[in-house]
């Protein structure tokens, strides 16, 4: 089969990914399922781990963690109910101890032994990988492949960022970064009644903002029309915790989404936290955020922007990712 893999993780644009012609096709373990891949979503977590940012787990690991695929075979074991011809997602977290402190708290997304698809173990950019059948998910008709695929992460780590930000109902939420999660994020917000300004650089983001409904769009730097109630930063750059802590009413919260974040300037207490701002983090997802969420995108459908390239592309679509050609989100379709 045909995979990817970071044979020595680095810029980009220096060719760190190489792509394999006849990789062994893998075979399901017990409790895990075997996938051939529809579709692939291009997360920029895949470009962090490409990139070095995140540095890979497994040494020439295969990126991907957004994949829509057709189970093709079972493990021995529980299959969690899923059969040779159906449709399955994978996802980021791809194992937890189901034992720990945090998973009994119903917080498996901070579990110390959690292993992750495309960093701990090999991911979607190839035409089939594993996946263990109590982390595959159910999919929300309505949809196809492609649109599909950004709703495993993107849209998941959007939806808990979403829940962290403590919006309030009708609230003002403003949104830093508009690319595959920030799109979908927006539009759940939308549909709670939300009034949502977008922040962002590059018009092609900013129009996209505009056509979901968003009330007002500016570059990342400037301060919104109106203090906001909530706020999520979805751009990997720390130097925007400012603006974003800046521009939240009192009692505000700022949810930074991303996995990776450049450092963050020096806070001024008084300007930035003072009058009970609240700055918080995400750390990957339960199992439970991504039913939560791909039943809302079930009930609601969503506007999925996607930008389709052919397996053998995948190197050019983390380039045009990290340079900001696209909106919206990235899908390899094998």
């Amino acid at each position: 089969m045909r995979a990817w893999h970071v044979e020595a993780p680095g810029p980009v644009t220096g060719h760190p990914l190489r792509l394999h012609e006849n990789d062994e096709t893998p075979r399901p373990g017990p409790g895990e399922l075997l996938l051939r891949v529809l579709a692939c979503g291009v997360c920029r977590t895949d470009l962090h781990v490409t990139e070095g940012d995140l540095p890979p787990h497994q040494p020439g690991v295969t990126p991907g963690h957004e994949v829509v695929a057709e189970v093709t075979a079972v493990g021995e074991g529980d299959s969690a109910g899923f059969r040779p011809g159906d449709r399955a997602g994978a996802a980021w977290l791809r194992r937890t101890d189901n034992t720990c402190a945090y998973c009994r708290r119903d917080a498996e997304n901070l579990c110390p032994a959690s292993l992750y698809t495309g960093w701990d173990a090999n991911g979607g950019y190839a035409e089939y990988m594993t996946v263990p059948a109590a982390y595959a998910h159910r999919l929300p008709a309505g949809y196809s492949d492609a649109e599909l695929a950004p709703l495993l992460c993107a849209g998941i780590i959007g939806y808990r960022a979403l829940q962290r930000a403590e919006l309030p109902p009708g609230g003002r939420l403003g949104i830093y970064g508009f690319g595959g999660s920030a799109h979908l994020a927006a539009q759940v917000a939308l549909a709670r009644g939300a009034t949502v300004h977008v922040l962002t650089r590059g018009e092609q983001a900013r129009q996209l903002a505009r056509e979901l409904g968003a009330a007002s769009v500016g570059d990342a730097a400037d301060m919104p029309p109106e203090p906001l109630d909530s706020a999520i930063l979805f751009a990997p750059v720390g130097e925007l915790v400012l603006p974003a802590l800046e521009a939240l009413d009192r009692g505000g919260t700022l949810s930074i989404a991303g996995i990776h974040l450049t450092d963050i300037p020096p806070l001024n207490y008084e300007k930035h936290l003072f009058q009970e701002r609240q700055l918080r983090s995400v750390t990957a997802n339960t199992r439970q955020d991504a039913r939560d969420f791909l039943g809302f995108a079930a009930e609601h459908k969503l506007a999925v922007t996607v930008h389709p390239y052919p397996l053998d592309r995948a190197d050019q679509a983390q380039r045009d990712l990290k340079a900001g050609r696209f909106d919206g989100a990235a899908v390899l379709v094998p």
